[in-house]
């Protein structure tokens, strides 16, 4: 006899005698429901409906025309959030009508004025270039160059539709190191 043998026996032992209890039930409890993920359905639901019902945010619709910019390390809600104007807009130039060394100098200039006044978010209005010809809007690419290029700039995205849309862009400025 080994020693599960011995165990068995003691248990046996100790127990007593077993009567074995018979039903006439095939299952004393029935099966439990399968598991409904309900609240995700509604979850879902809610923003299916959301989204077929909702206003159209233009703002965040590409559509190639865009420009913008962001510094890398900076979170990518930043630029969603300059597109949609959340920051209030301190100071603003217009371009148009400049060439590109007087529309360059002016973004120089307008740069260092915002960043001796403090201000945190300006505007530059370039134009949508409808009148440049074959080269495309050129004031529009001088001024995403020399901004992406600008130590202070944390980031600059083209203005909501209704600050100007494609032909305008808010420049959000870093606070001086």
């Amino acid at each position: 006899m080994n020693n599960s043998d011995k165990d068995f026996e003691l248990f046996r032992e100790s127990v007593g005698s077993v009567r074995r209890v018979r039903s006439d039930r095939v299952q004393s409890r029935p099966p439990a429901p399968r598991a409904q993920p309900r609240q995700r359905q509604q979850d879902e639901r809610a923003v299916m409906d959301d989204l077929a019902s909702a206003p159209i945010d233009f703002s965040a619709v590409e559509t190639g025309e865009e420009i913008s910019y962001l510094r890398p390390g900076l979170q990518k809600r930043v630029l969603t959030r300059l597109r949609r104007g959340h920051w209030r807009v301190q100071d603003q130039i217009d371009l148009h009508q400049m060439n590109l060394e007087a529309a360059g100098r002016t973004i120089r200039e307008f740069l260092a004025h915002a960043e001796r006044e403090g201000f945190s978010c300006v505007k530059i209005i370039h134009g949508k270039g409808l009148r440049s010809g074959p080269d495309g809007p050129q004031i529009k690419r001088l001024a995403a160059r020399l901004l992406s290029r600008h130590s202070r700039v944390a980031a600059f995205a083209s203005a909501p539709p209704h600050d100007g849309g494609t032909g305008a862009v808010h420049v959000l400025l870093s606070t001086r190191r």
